[in-house]
């Protein structure tokens, strides 16, 4: 039975209780909306504009997700997410690892340079102008391929990823299925990629969280409704107040509970518009921290 003895000195211990009372605060603060919001959005529309929702639900009621559901629009925009997630994350996972696997290798010549020409883009880019001229004159405007091809690669992905390959796959291991008659892909795909869960994990949450939650290149990029994603549905209800009431059930003579709605509205969209990444992220937290502490051990 091992016994382990602390002697914590007095600051020591001070230090530990201020730091956790500091802790403790800041947690509030952060989960302290994330609670408003939930209860707004299971609470009478009424209730809700005149402030009488501060911690729990009031009155709770569904209408506010009932009214989301008719929404045509945020369905549309919630299938344009899903397609651009799942597209988006397929190919940044693809690109990322074709790029981060040749880096890894020590028999690759010349890698030092393409490795200073990916990080040249990470501290200087053509601008915004001369991205969305690019786009354009590639014909990619108001196209699924506006929201993926510019974003395909994040270069720090493409880091922690190499470090990660460095350090897991041995190149014995790439010698011993060279002398089995494997190529390089045939290595990539039935080794390195199954050897390679944590950091994998890792970079689809990265990759699934940014092009989820991506709006920026919407606004530039798509200009019909029908192409938009949740996210850019999201601003337009958030900021622009713009939804439409003859879309919204109630009567169309009852302008004060219609106006209550939209923004009962606005609760429901953003839990519905996060849901998705909340179930998603608990099957991968428990490779987060170690794909990250080792591919980040040395760049």
């Amino acid at each position: 039975m091992n016994t382990t003895f602390r002697n914590d000195s007095v600051a020591d211990k001070l230090f530990t209780i201020l730091n956790t009372i500091f802790m403790s605060f800041l947690f509030l603060v952060v989960l302290y909306p994330i609670i408003y919001i939930v209860s707004a959005s299971f609470s009478d529309s009424q209730a809700v504009v005149s402030g009488e929702v501060w911690l729990w639900p009031v009155r709770p009621s569904l209408d506010g997700y009932k009214a989301v559901f008719e929404y045509k629009q945020v369905w549309i925009g919630f299938g344009n997410s899903i397609l651009y997630t799942v597209t988006g994350t397929l190919v940044n996972v693809i690109m990322t690892v074709l790029a981060a696997y040749p880096l890894s290798r020590r028999d690759f010549y010349g890698k030092n340079g393409f490795m200073l020409l990916f990080m040249f883009t990470t501290m200087f880019t053509g601008g915004l102008i001369p991205s969305y001229l690019l786009v354009r004159d590639l014909g990619m405007l108001d196209t699924i391929w506006s929201m993926i091809i510019p974003g395909a690669l994040s270069v720090w992905n493409v880091i922690i990823a190499r470090t990660y390959f460095q350090m897991s796959i041995p190149h014995e291991l790439l010698e011993a299925a060279q002398l089995d008659g494997c190529n390089d892909f045939q290595f990539v795909w039935k080794v390195v990629i199954r050897l390679s869960g944590p950091i994998l994990a890792v970079i689809t949450l990265y990759y699934a969280a940014a092009n989820w939650n991506q709006y920026f290149n919407a606004m530039l990029y798509l200009k019909s409704q029908d192409h938009y994603p949740l996210q850019l549905v999201l601003k337009d209800i958030l900021v622009k107040n713009d939804v439409d009431v003859g879309m919204l059930s109630g009567d169309p003579q009852d302008a004060a509970k219609r106006e209550a709605m939209k923004t009962l509205l606005k609760y429901s969209l953003i839990v519905i518009s996060s849901f998705p990444l909340l179930v998603f992220y608990p099957f991968v937290q428990k490779y987060l921290v170690k794909g990250v502490m080792v591919g980040s051990l040395k760049g």
